[in-house]
């Protein structure tokens, strides 16, 4: 974890930990480190926050006075920037987002050229030049300042090509979807019609200040009531820039990450799509998802929380799908970063192959109940390795056995311990959690206040 960068950019309050100062530099570091041997072209997308225009404009003004191009997307998804860095021969993309954040706060993701997640050997770079240490990077002048280029063009041909990928159409299939009023607020509905479905939106007015709001994947229950209310067959929630998704059948039941894994990973195999039988995962993954990959002869990996984790792992072994339980799906042959408009796609075309329904499709999964409790600590490190508290953990681990299982591990960005039980049911996720917690407390790991 770098001082600025955390496993999915530079976030923080918009003006408070990300001010419009450090997008100027991220944009000055970023034009001149790519154009040391040309003009170099980068392209910008942002999501829906007020405070999003304002770091568009502090970013290209950087990229421009270093000398570089800078294309703008405007209201955008973070895959289609992956996508279009990708296809379009671009230097590197930056996306403006704090994902599923409240409004208030921001982001800054650099991707790189092949559309992954910047290398953090160039972050701590941007680090470095942030923090005044590193040598004066000299302003453009005269023909060599860059120029700023509306580029809204680029966010069709991704829209392009997410229509081109279903097999069949969705003809007749009643679709809900939930755009968290955020960047798939201007992409997801125009995708769903193209190929053929009733579809019916909810959350797609954004106005600066509500994405998130109570809405989108991580406030589910808005799309569980506005599927079973109109009687949809199947629903699909997204967060802030549309990387993430999770699905709601047509009871109205949740469809995580994790079922989304085992339902295309399962399809992908019976088609012989699935690059060595294997998906990717993180270690936070549900026990379920295992045991059915078990059964199903699916192997697994498991990789450190972070979609950037995944992905890395993926294109190291030429595997095909992998992600998180929070709905960071990929899917490398279409994809080189989570998309979720991109998984709703892939969920589609199994119901459609099926011919079956998401709900009878996602029974083939048992989720194991989970929970999972943050407790704040004066040394993350000295918490976790405290020998009482590893006492109690082998406890819960010898106790549970194969019908459960405890992790506990530090955050990466707060000082935080994340104590996670997964049992056959709730009430021994709780007790095994808090027995845990109850350790920490007196050994006087717990931070004041």
């Amino acid at each position: 974890m770098g001082k600025y960068f955390g496993t999915d950019g530079f976030r923080g309050e918009a003006n408070i930990d990300l001010t419009v100062e450090h997008a100027f530099k991220v944009g000055r570091f970023l034009g001149w480190y790519f154009g040391k041997e040309h003009r170099a072209s980068i392209v910008i997308g942002k999501d829906t926050r007020r405070s999003s225009y304002m770091f568009e404009y502090s970013l290209a003004a950087g990229l421009t006075a270093s000398g570089a191009d800078a294309y703008l997307l405007h209201v955008t998804t973070t895959p289609s920037v992956s996508y279009v860095v990708r296809t379009e021969n671009f230097d590197c993309g930056i996306m403006i987002s704090a994902s599923h954040n409240p409004f208030y706060d921001n982001g800054i993701k650099v991707i790189g050229g092949q559309g992954q997640k910047l290398e953090t050997s160039i972050e701590k770079q941007i680090e470095a030049y942030i923090d005044e240490k590193t040598p004066h990077i000299p302003f453009a002048t005269r023909e060599n300042i860059g120029r700023t280029i509306d580029f809204a063009a680029g966010r069709n041909r991704y829209i392009g090509h997410l229509i081109s990928i279903p097999t069949r159409s969705f003809k007749n299939v009643r679709v809900g979807l939930d755009c968290s009023n955020g960047s798939a607020s201007s992409i997801a509905k125009s995708v769903f019609d193209a190929v053929g479905a009733k579809t019916y939106v909810i959350s797609n007015e954004p106005d600066g200040t509500n994405i998130n709001k109570d809405c989108g994947s991580t406030h589910i229950d808005q799309l569980q009531r506005f599927v079973k209310d109109n009687q949809l067959d199947v629903g699909f929630a997204y967060d802030g820039d549309a990387d993430r998704c999770i699905a709601v059948d047509e009871r109205g039941e949740i469809v995580d990450g994790d079922s989304i894994m085992f339902i295309c990973g399962k399809y992908m195999k019976e088609q012989g799509r699935l690059n060595e039988d294997t998906i990717v995962t993180t270690i936070m993954s549900n026990l379920g998802l295992y045991k059915a990959c078990d059964r199903e002869g699916i192997r697994y990996e498991k990789t450190a929380v972070g979609d950037r984790n995944v992905c890395e792992n993926m294109m190291a072994n030429g595997y095909s799908l992998g992600g998180e339980q929070s709905g960071h799906i990929i899917f490398s042959k279409h994809a080189a970063t989570g998309d979720g408009i991109l998984t709703s796609l892939m969920v589609m075309e199994v119901i459609l192959e099926k011919k079956t329904s998401l709900h009878t499709l996602a029974n083939e999964i048992t989720i194991y109940p989970q929970l999972l409790k943050n407790v704040r600590v004066s040394n993350k490190r000295e918490a976790r390795e405290n020998p009482a508290v590893q006492a109690i953990v082998k406890e819960v681990e010898d106790a549970l056995g194969d019908e459960g299982r405890i992790l506990v591990r530090e955050s990466g960005t707060e000082p935080v311990i994340r104590v996670m039980v997964e049992a056959e049911d709730q009430s021994l996720c709780e007790t095994y959690v808090n027995r845990v917690l109850e350790v920490i407390q007196a050994e006087n790991l717990v931070a004041e206040g």
